[in-house]
């Protein structure tokens, strides 16, 4: 049996580079300085709640897969440390585990992550609110094509990569969705149940119309994370299933 490790993120400022600056500008527009904090506080504690599950496992030899990982080998050993060094819990949690005796994979077809970014970086410095607005529609028109590939080839590379009775673990944003691109034979394990995850994210600007439920979310996210995680086989899952 192939076993996959299946962690939903939430991306933290750190991990976004060039584009932290927007991002946090624009939460506190959007949300009020408490508001934005509480969740910032709130992603905090998600990872560390993944990092002390980690802690407590067997992670010598599982190869790891990383959201946005275009290389392997000493070059995507450096984008991790660089991305440690910039304060990412994301990296920080993937290089103890390299410290461990996990190995890093190459994951991203770097075209395609390019590709995103630049779209992305296209909307931040428009310089005119029509190129702004051309930037986001040229962005949400191409949006879904282009998570669609990535978790095609993201897929690809976990199912020819991990080879039987081995153990990969991949950190990968909970609105992808590679599960139907994976072989029948590879069993998936959700540390942190990716539907939840996706509510939060959901719910979030929504918050005040929805507090009990957000909160509850809220939670859960920092809720400390058993042994007896979620199982779930590919085979019973049906093609397309976000659960």
């Amino acid at each position: 049996m192939r076993t996959l490790l299946y962690v939903p993120i939430i991306h933290t400022s750190a991990d976004l580079g060039s584009l932290a600056e927007d991002v946090d500008r624009r939460g506190l527009e959007k949300f009020g300085e408490n508001m934005w904090r509480d969740h910032l506080r709130t992603i905090d504690g998600y990872w560390d709640a993944l990092s002390l599950y980690f802690d407590s496992i067997k992670v010598s030899g599982a190869k790891i897969f990383q959201d946005g990982m275009v290389a392997d080998g000493e070059v995507g050993l450096h984008i991790i440390q660089e991305g440690e060094k910039a304060g990412s819990k994301n990296h920080r949690l993937v290089s103890k585990l390299l410290q461990r005796g996990a190995i890093l994979m190459k994951t991203e077809d770097l075209a395609l992550v390019k590709k995103e970014r630049d779209r992305l970086l296209k909307i931040i410095r428009a310089k005119t609110t029509a190129e702004k607005i051309f930037g986001l529609f040229l962005y949400k028109l191409t949006k879904k094509a282009l998570l669609r590939q990535r978790d095609v080839y993201i897929a690809q590379r976990i199912d020819l990569a991990l080879q039987e009775g081995e153990t990969s673990i991949l950190f990968i944003g909970a609105y992808h969705n590679i599960k139907p691109g994976l072989s029948q034979d590879i069993k998936i394990k959700e540390i942190k149940e990716i539907r939840k995850i996706k509510d939060y994210q959901f719910l979030l600007p929504f918050y005040q119309k929805n507090k009990k439920r957000f909160e509850d979310l809220s939670g859960y996210l920092i809720s400390k994370i058993d042994g007896d995680v979620k199982d779930k086989e590919v085979k019973t899952l049906g093609v397309g299933s976000s659960a």
